[in-house]
C-alpha cells in the first residue's frame, strides 16, 4: 500500500472518529498523512456549488473542537495532519467535491457510517453512500 494522502470526513461523532481509527492504522502501514475534512452544513443552498474552504478564523465552534480533538490523537501518532473545513450545504457534495479535486491528491476516502438503515436514508440520504458513489478514490466505511 503506497498511500500518500488519507481525507477522514469528520463530523464528531463516536463513528466518525472509528473512521479516523481506521485511517490512523492505515497512514502508519503506509507513511500517509490524514487529511480531516469537515463539512459545515449551514451555509446557504448557493455554497453547494462553491463549498468553499473556511479559513480557521472563520470556523464555528463545534468545527474547531472537533479538530483539535482529532489535530492532539495525530501528534500522539505522529502522523502529518492537516484540517480543512468546508463552508458548505450538503455534506455528501461537499466532501466529495473536495476529494475529487485533483489539486487535493487524495488517494483513499475513509468515513464512519451511522448505519441508519433504510427507512432514514430514505428520507434523510446516506452520506457514506453518496460519497461511495461519486468518489474517484477508493472509499473505506467503517462501521
Amino acid at each position: 500500500m503506497s498511500l500518500k494522502k488519507i481525507m477522514v470526513c469528520l463530523d464528531g461523532s463516536k463513528n466518525s472518529l472509528r473512521g479516523l481509527d481506521k485511517a490512523i492504522l492505515f497512514a502508519k502501514q503506509s507513511g500517509a498523512a490524514i487529511i480531516g475534512v469537515h463539512s459545515d452544513t449551514s451555509f446557504s443552498a448557493f455554497s453547494a456549488v462553491r463549498a468553499p474552504i473556511l479559513p480557521e478564523k472563520k470556523w464555528k465552534k463545534n468545527a474547531r473542537e472537533i479538530m483539535n480533538k482529532v489535530k492532539k490523537k495525530m501528534e500522539k501518532n505522529k502522523i502529518p495532519f492537516n484540517a480543512v473545513v468546508i463552508g458548505g450545504h450538503t455534506s455528501g457534495i461537499d466532501l466529495t467535491t473536495f476529494a475529487n479535486n485533483p489539486a487535493n491528491e487524495i488517494d483513499q476516502i475513509v468515513i464512519g457510517s451511522r448505519g441508519m438503515g433504510f427507512p432514514m436514508e430514505l428520507f434523510f440520504g446516506s452520506t457514506s453512500n453518496f460519497i461511495l458513489h461519486k468518489a474517484k478514490a477508493p472509499v473505506t466505511i467503517v462501521k
